[in-house]
């Protein structure tokens, strides 16, 4: 019997979350004992309009009344394969901040995954909240935590000592909260903490300009290596206004650094694994954090949770879509 050819569809190729789990999927030994999965990137307005060889397509790709007819386009060329959505952005908080329109945007919704033999949701908030709106039949919704390979965070030697450092990692934009972090760590007297970004976009500025020429807080720009950054830091802050999952948690949390949350969307997944939520999304409520933060970095064994992850991340991907 010939193994199931999967084939991922990406519109997104920046170095960023999506693009890393689709390359972990595609380049995992264990995923390849159960299936093909090969990598095909979209551009322009024409993709999906011709039929394509594999058993099960899964799009990775954005949802949007512009790309609507892109996906109906998919389906319509493909009746026999399985087709498979991973909802990698939309999020409650996104929709509260972002969408003006909700009953529209529900609309699309729920138009572009009928489309969909199956959609996954990266993270049990995401799901919950699509299922609570109801974008899709509750069979036909399912749940694939977003997973990479973090063998190398694991390596990682665990900080006995101080918290010194403090990482905030991710893209500069308004989405992951850092001017909230920034005035946070203002208005916060200690001076044995330093607050390191690691990222650029937009907001690079901007940041910059609120941070004040504070000497404590520095932008260490891009990082091509998320584990090197990692390896820099003695503890992770992620204030983000929405999160479908959020990758950066997972690494930190394999790589045994204390890990304080925004308590909203996909970032609740990680609390059972080991995160600390934040009482309030407040320039207060982190400043009080930092103000509480111990002096000295508490070592502790990789969560179990995140070995868990794994297992049901492969799981998923070897047996849920065949």
């Amino acid at each position: 019997m010939s193994r199931p050819a999967f084939l991922h569809l990406i519109d997104d190729t920046t170095a960023g979350g999506v693009t890393r789990v689709v390359d972990h999927i595609i380049t995992s030994p264990e995923l390849a004992k159960h299936a093909d999965h090969r990598l095909q990137a979209i551009t322009g307005g024409s993709a999906g309009f011709s039929r394509m060889k594999a058993d099960v397509i899964v799009s990775h790709l954005s949802i949007s009344w512009r790309n609507l007819p892109r996906l109906a386009a998919l389906r319509i060329c493909n009746p026999g394969a399985r087709i498979v959505h991973v909802e990698h952005s939309y999020t409650e908080n996104f929709v509260r901040l972002n969408v003006p329109s909700k009953k529209r945007f529900y609309r699309l919704l729920r138009l572009s995954y009928g489309l969909f033999d199956n959609v996954a949701a990266v993270s049990l908030a995401q799901q919950d909240w699509l299922a609570r709106i109801g974008a899709i039949r509750p069979e036909k919704l399912t749940l694939v935590r977003s997973f990479v390979d973090l063998s190398a965070f694991q390596a990682l030697p665990v900080n006995d000592g101080p918290i010194r450092v403090i990482g905030a990692i991710g893209r500069l934009e308004p989405q992951k909260g850092f001017d909230v972090m920034i005035r946070a760590f203002r208005a916060c007297e200690r001076t044995d903490l330093e607050l390191h970004f690691y990222g650029t976009g937009s907001e690079g500025a901007a940041l910059k300009c609120l941070a004040g020429g504070d000497p404590r807080i520095r932008f260490m720009g891009f990082c091509p290596d998320p584990v090197s950054a990692m390896g820099k830091v003695d503890a992770v802050v992620m204030p983000s206004r929405w999160e479908a999952y959020g990758l950066v948690a997972i690494e930190a949390l394999a790589a045994r650094r204390p890990l304080f949350v925004n308590g909203l969307d996909g970032l609740r997944d990680h609390l059972s694994s080991g995160a600390v939520e934040v009482p309030a999304d407040t320039q207060e409520g982190w400043r009080d954090v930092l103000d509480q933060m111990p002096r000295n970095a508490v070592s502790c064994r990789m969560p179990q949770a995140i070995q868990r992850l794994e297992t049901e991340f492969l799981d998923a991907w070897s047996t849920q879509f065949c």
